[in-house]
């Protein structure tokens, strides 16, 4: 699961994240904003939610039940390849304007040729929108805001107008779709 968020995202992501069980498949999540709080937004959501939420180390390994946070301002959140996928933290340059960005998250999410799903919030901008194109590409699912719901309706938009979406919910209903798609994924098993 990998979700990206921008203006308005923090509250979008208590709620999206609020409604997951314990044992929710392994996320990442990228959020801008700056170095100085994702550490701290990882350990408020880590409070008031059911998973276990931090922010991401490089190396660590993705575990059901686990959320993890792109650090703020200083690499891009990649997902490594292997027998178990870990966390990856990248230099360079910013990405549609951000560091970490949601299209470099995304394209390294939808290579590991596994089941996912990308869900789009709330943000300003198209970052994501590239991201979805690989979601696409390999069998993923993409999960889109609706405009009412969305303090800022351009990530969601960008993917939306370019056809790159699967569902396009409310807010206060992601979580709940989430929930549905990765139980009937279980029970094909």
């Amino acid at each position: 699961m990998a979700i990206g968020s921008s203006t308005g995202g923090v509250e979008a992501l208590l709620t999206v994240l609020g409604g997951f069980p314990a044992d929710c498949p392994a996320t990442v999540v990228t959020q801008h904003m700056p170095a100085t709080f994702t550490a701290s937004f990882a350990a408020r959501l880590d409070r008031v939610c059911a998973p276990t939420v931090t922010e991401a180390q490089e190396g660590a390994p993705l575990q059901p039940g686990h959320v993890y946070i792109a650090p703020g301002g200083v690499a891009h959140l990649e997902v490594a390849s292997g027998l178990t996928p870990r966390c990856r933290l990248t230099a360079g340059e910013p990405v549609n304007g951000h560091r970490p960005s949601v299209d470099v998250m995304f394209q390294s999410v939808a290579g590991l040729g596994r089941p996912m799903t990308g869900v789009i919030l709330t943000g300003m901008g198209q970052d994501g929108r590239k991201g979805c194109e690989a979601v696409k590409s390999h069998g993923g699912v993409v999960v889109a805001q609706d405009e009412a719901s969305s303090l800022v309706w351009g990530m969601p938009r960008a993917v939306i107008t370019a056809n790159l979406h699967d569902a396009v919910v409310p807010l206060s209903r992601i979580a709940g779709l989430i929930n549905e798609s990765c139980s009937r994924t279980k029970e094909k098993k």
